[in-house]
């Protein structure tokens, strides 16, 4: 079993334990009324996207989600939420540092050996979500229910539907086609978004991601037999049918949408398997960018320190700086 396996499988015991330990870090979330901006980068800026919506629909307050490196810093916050898995990301460590003072920050990370500790004025520690993967999965996915548990909005069947997109095979077909597209409303459009980046990291799959609404104009027009259109939420009227008459293939989410994402995971994993790849060593990428000249990605600097000495006999990455 890969490292991506073993995470996105423990997901649920995860979710359940974000959801149990919210109530622990009320002082640090955003409290109602606040006007708040979450931020990340990659997976994270998806997971800023959907958390923004939920909590403004809920009717929190005001909030957006930004890439760490696109923040306006000219527009006023009562507090920035920074989501980090490495605790290391250079634009994410930058963004903490010019708004130390100016701006309450809070951090959420898995790693507390790491520079960000420093940086947020709050910081709430996801050690059991934490991954030895490239690819992220469960830590992403617990931030999140950390952030749906604080605003009230998530339940035990939502634990449920994540243990039912671990069992339930796979539509037949699916890992065949050669393309994917998903799409999502309203919240799930960062999970639609994050849905398309696991099939770019993990099996290399020409994938694109699309509020529902907006797949009408133009990108409905690459579907054809052999693409799989994938909807994580509720379908607009009339788009599996349209869909259908494509020749392509149709999923409907009928999970919670954060449990579909759990689906597209192994779908990433299916078909990175199927092609003869390495979800685990994904091209071009180590598990936190880090742009300081001569410093190396990784824990500790060191790129493969998470991944363990060799893991399954498996030559680890080469030394990268970006």
């Amino acid at each position: 079993m890969t490292h991506v396996e073993d995470e996105l499988s423990s997901q649920p015991e995860c979710w359940s334990r974000a959801a149990k330990d919210a109530a622990d870090h009320t002082r640090a979330l955003p409290a109602a009324g606040e006007r708040v901006a979450i931020v990340g980068c990659g997976t994270s800026w998806f997971m800023a996207q959907s958390a923004a919506a939920l909590r403004e629909r809920s009717g929190q307050g005001e909030t957006d989600a930004f890439a760490a490196s696109e923040f306006p810093y000219g527009r006023p916050y009562d507090r920035v939420v920074a989501l980090t898995r490495s605790g290391t990301t250079t634009e994410v460590l930058e963004l903490l540092g010019r708004l130390r003072g100016r701006t309450r920050t809070t951090a959420i990370t898995a790693d507390p050996g790491t520079p960000v500790m420093d940086r947020a004025d709050e910081v709430v520690v996801l050690g059991y979500a934490d991954e030895r993967s490239v690819v992220q999965t469960r830590f992403a996915t617990t931030a999140l229910t950390l952030l749906r548990a604080h605003l009230g909005l998530h339940s035990d069947a939502v634990v449920a539907d994540a243990r039912t997109a671990l069992e339930t095979p796979l539509p037949a077909g699916l890992a065949d086609c050669t393309q994917f597209t998903f799409l999502g409303r309203d919240w799930t459009i960062g999970l639609a978004n994050e849905a398309g980046l696991k099939m770019r990291e993990a099996a290399r799959a020409w994938t694109e991601a699309y509020p529902a609404m907006e797949y009408r104009h133009g990108p409905i027009s690459i579907t054809t037999h052999g693409t799989a259109t994938w909807l994580l939420g509720e379908a607009p009227e009339g788009l599996a049918r349209q869909v259908r008459d494509t020749g392509g293939l149709w999923v409907a989410g009928e999970l919670d949408p954060l449990a579909e994402l759990v689906r597209v995971q192994r779908l990433a994993v299916a078909v990175a398997t199927a092609r003869g790849l390495d979800p685990d060593r994904p091209r071009h990428l180590t598990r936190s960018v880090i742009l300081t000249p001569g410093a190396d990605p990784g824990r500790d600097g060191n790129p493969s320190a998470d991944l363990g000495p060799n893991p399954g006999g498996r030559p680890g990455p080469a030394p990268r700086s970006r």
